[in-house]
């Protein structure tokens, strides 16, 4: 049994053990809240501020990001001096899971596409995937439709189930960038989500894919963007995404002139043959550069299913292609005239054999013709050679005479 004394120095001993343990743990709490702190409040990259002045922009000006599920891009766009949005810089997604096409369900794995819009409170610096924000899914359109599912994000870490997985480095500076436009006045932002750059190439080849109606909307809002430099005012009417006209005449008519040049050009990529194909993925993709990267052993985390980027991607042919030969080009009036004026030696060449018509003769007894398209040749140029007389087509005697003797 141990003495008085005994006790009171374990005790003593216990109670410096606990508060030596609380203060431990406090001090990495305080440090992981300053580390939180540091990287939520990352000032952006000198070089990324760089690129904004030679836009005629700077950190605080309002911005609009941009991302293509095909291509596994991310592109931030800043609003200039002159009110007009210009690109700024592409940043390569490491992860997005799915197919082609808009989420439409809890569970599906597959990142959305549409308009979004994403405030301030959208932002999550405490985020187990580094930094990230939400990008507002499901919007209008999707209610409007049915679909389910949340917290679909744009975040660091090269792991997706639905989200933009950018690792953590690109996650951070995309974080920076939204922080300091709404510290400039910005309320929200608006998030575009493709499935792949929406050219005419692109819709004319992918023509005949189930999502191709909803992908027009998308280009509708796409080509109002890039033609007006102005963030499209969306809503949802009849289950369909509507674009409000622009307040500016002059970028209406832009972008009036723009939707139809692009629809012709569509028009005439399939009139002349261009193939019809479906691209599939085993579950998304990732740009090409992270691929390189992770080969060459760089790390960005934890890759979720690793297995599928090898079948990402996989074109099927719908409708091959078809070869049209190009038209021939005109023959220059010079050429062609030289051909048919006199002296020209393709007047004096001939095929074997042959006899131009003026220059046979008429037998006057010939076989007789077997109708009309035959006769009338015949007997016009019996005619013209004197061999037999014209014939009688009005009579000798005056008109005149003629009434009166009836």
């Amino acid at each position: 049994m141990p003495s008085p004394n005994g006790s009171r120095r374990l005790a003593r001993f216990c109670l410096r053990t606990l508060v030596s343990a609380v203060i431990g743990l406090l001090f990495v709490s305080a440090s992981n809240t300053l580390a939180l702190a540091d990287k939520a409040n990352a000032p952006i990259p000198a070089a990324t501020l760089a690129l904004m002045a030679a836009r005629g922009t700077d950190a605080a000006s309002p911005i609009v990001l941009r991302a293509y599920k095909k291509e596994s891009e991310i592109e931030v766009w800043k609003r200039n001096a002159a009110g007009r949005y210009v690109p700024i810089k592409t940043y390569p997604i490491c992860r997005w899971s799915g197919q082609l096409g808009p989420k439409t369900k809890t569970g599906d794995r597959q990142t959305p596409e549409g308009f979004y819009t994403v405030a301030k409170s959208q932002m999550n610096p405490n985020s187990r995937y580094y930094l990230s924000f939400d990008v507002g899914y499901p919007n209008a359109y999707d209610r409007a439709h049915g679909s389910t599912g949340s917290a679909v994000m744009v975040h660091g870490v090269c792991s997706s189930m639905g989200c933009f997985a950018m690792t953590d480095a690109v996650a951070g500076e995309l974080f920076s960038i939204a922080r300091e436009a709404f510290s400039g006045g910005q309320r929200a932002f608006q998030f575009q989500s493709f499935p792949f750059r929406m050219t005419a190439a692109n819709m004319a080849r992918h023509r005949t894919d189930p999502n191709i109606a909803f992908w027009r909307q998308l280009k509708e809002g796409s080509d109002r963007f890039e033609a007006t430099g102005e963030e499209p005012v969306v809503s949802v009417s009849g289950g369909r995404y509507a674009f409000a006209p622009s307040p500016d005449p002059a970028k209406e008519a832009a972008f009036t002139a723009l939707h139809k040049d692009e629809s012709d050009r569509i028009a005439a990529l399939v009139e002349e043959g261009a193939a019809a194909v479906r691209t599939t993925y085993s579950d998304g993709g990732q740009h090409a550069f992270w691929a390189a990267r992770i080969r060459q052993g760089f790390p960005v985390g934890d890759i979720s299913r690793p297995e599928a980027l090898a079948y990402a991607g996989q074109e099927v042919v719908l409708i091959p292609a078809r070869r049209r030969p190009a038209p021939l080009p005109p023959v220059p009036e010079a050429v062609w005239a030289a051909w048919i004026g006199a002296g020209s030696p393709s007047l004096a060449v001939r095929t074997a054999d042959f006899v131009p018509p003026y220059e046979a003769g008429t037998e006057r007894f010939a076989p007789r013709p077997a109708g009309y398209a035959q006769s009338w040749p015949s007997l016009a140029r019996a005619a013209i050679e004197a061999t037999m007389p014209m014939p009688e087509f009005s009579s000798p005697q005056p008109l005149v005479e003629k009434v009166a003797q009836r």
